[in-house]
């Protein structure tokens, strides 16, 4: 009797362990994805009462459950329910070719536009927005298009964008969307072909900065504004680390982070 006792007691604490690993993986996912959880519940179907449920480790999910979450996030269903994969070779850093090419990466509102502009203006070489280049060649904004084609279809637009840019050569200066790092193989091309530099700034910079260029959004019926944006930063942090240099550019002019910048990239 004991020992049927003890077995049931393993098997208990062996179920609470795996889905504590898949409530960590849910909440891991979401805050890089940069979603609040009543996005992913208008997303995926599933109420964001249950969302909270499974993040802290108590719902038992169903395969149609589990589907319906990975689709909203743009990941496959099996993301959730194992280890993250390893990261992928690390880029050669000296490649001629990578110094041609200056790719920012980092949340919105950091300065990667605004940075951007002036070191492409410094260099005599293009500027581009990632996100611009998506929507010109979805004919439609990004909103209407996660309406339309979900995560997975921006992805797929994303990664198409970024394979133009890079097919002829030469030299630019790239703004890569604040969750381009999440998708492994988006951001392993990025690595590989461009010098990299995380453009980072304090939380409480990154939210007025975007407040201050009249986007309301991440405010609005949003109480946990702030505390979704550090999940965000925390989650992307290694990400973010993986770029070739750091520009921190909280407390710095838009002039006194322009030069610091040129003296980073090659």
């Amino acid at each position: 009797m004991t020992s049927e006792t003890d077995r049931q007691r393993q098997m208990d604490a062996e179920d609470a362990s795996f889905l504590a690993a898949i409530a960590a993986r849910l909440r891991l996912l979401r805050a890089r994805r940069g979603m609040t959880r009543q996005l992913l519940a208008r997303r995926s179907g599933i109420s964001e009462r249950y969302i909270a449920q499974m993040e802290a480790g108590r719902g038992n999910v169903s395969v149609l459950l589990l589907r319906a979450l990975a689709r909203a996030l743009g990941v496959p269903p099996v993301v959730l329910l194992e280890e993250e994969p390893a990261a992928p070779v690390p880029p050669d850093r000296m490649a001629p070719a990578r110094r041609q090419r200056v790719a920012l990466v980092g949340l919105r509102g950091a300065g990667k536009s605004t940075l951007g502009r002036m070191l492409a203006a410094a260099r005599g070489v293009p500027f581009h927005e990632l996100d611009r280049e998506v929507e010109r060649a979805a004919g439609m904004d990004l909103p209407e298009m996660f309406e339309l084609h979900g995560q997975t279809g921006f992805r797929r637009f994303e990664r198409a964008a970024l394979e133009r840019l890079l097919r002829p050569g030469g030299s630019f200066v790239l703004a890569a969307g604040g969750s381009l790092v999440t998708e492994p193989e988006t951001y392993a091309l990025l690595l590989r072909d461009c010098w990299t530099v995380w453009v980072r700034a304090a939380p409480e910079e990154h939210m007025a900065r975007v407040v201050q260029q009249g986007d309301m959004r991440p405010m609005r019926d949003n109480r946990r504004a702030m505390q979704d944006l550090r999940a965000i930063l925390a989650s992307r942090e290694a990400l973010y680390a993986r770029a070739d240099a750091t520009l921190d550019t909280s407390g710095q002019t838009a002039q006194d982070s322009a030069r610091a910048l040129a003296a980073l990239v090659p």
